[in-house]
């Protein structure tokens, strides 16, 4: 179930909570390699799912000024021993504007609202630079690397949530 701290908004954006129906139109938009990247683990979540859930279909990040939706930002999984992965994507057109930023600050910010999540954590292609900006941006640091199933060698980035505290917000 949506709690209101579901509903999540930075400075340009409010980050609304998906529906089933709106995560199976993105599914049924996607080209055979945008389904393939998809982790089977996560299709397996969402085919079972019943009533909206952020662990589970995410958020829409829509554009407070102009009404858009410029992006998403979603959860890799519910969250196990107190850590959540996120994951986040920005329309090609709306890229470089701070708003892959928000989205995955917004993001964290809710993780940490319930008590239970202490780490939040984000993997990134060790060629990806822009997607390591963004995280350094919201306070991540590199932890190291991993070998990830779906999507090989990883840099893992973590934040702790008395790290996030002392930040603020």
């Amino acid at each position: 179930m949506i709690s209101p701290r579901s509903l999540v908004k930075t400075a340009n954006l409010e980050l609304v909570p998906k529906s089933r129906d709106d995560v199976q139109a993105m599914i049924d938009g996607m080209d055979a390699n945008e389904k393939a990247q998809l982790s089977a683990d996560w299709l397996a979540r969402f085919y079972v799912s019943t009533t909206p859930d952020p662990w589970v279909h995410g958020f829409s990040a829509k554009h407070l000024q102009s009404g858009v939706i410029i992006g998403t930002g979603m959860f890799k999984a519910p969250p196990v021993d107190g850590v959540v992965e996120i994951a986040y994507g920005i329309a090609a057109d709306h890229r470089g504007k701070g708003y892959a930023t928000e989205i995955a600050g917004a993001l964290v910010g809710f993780a940490f609202s319930f008590e239970e999540i202490t780490v939040v954590r984000a993997h990134t292609l060790p060629d990806s630079s822009a997607s390591q900006r963004i995280l350094a941006n919201c306070g991540f640091e590199h932890v190291g690397e991993i070998n990830d199933p779906e999507d090989g060698l990883v840099w893992r980035f973590e934040m702790r949530k008395q790290n996030q505290a002392r930040r603020g917000p």
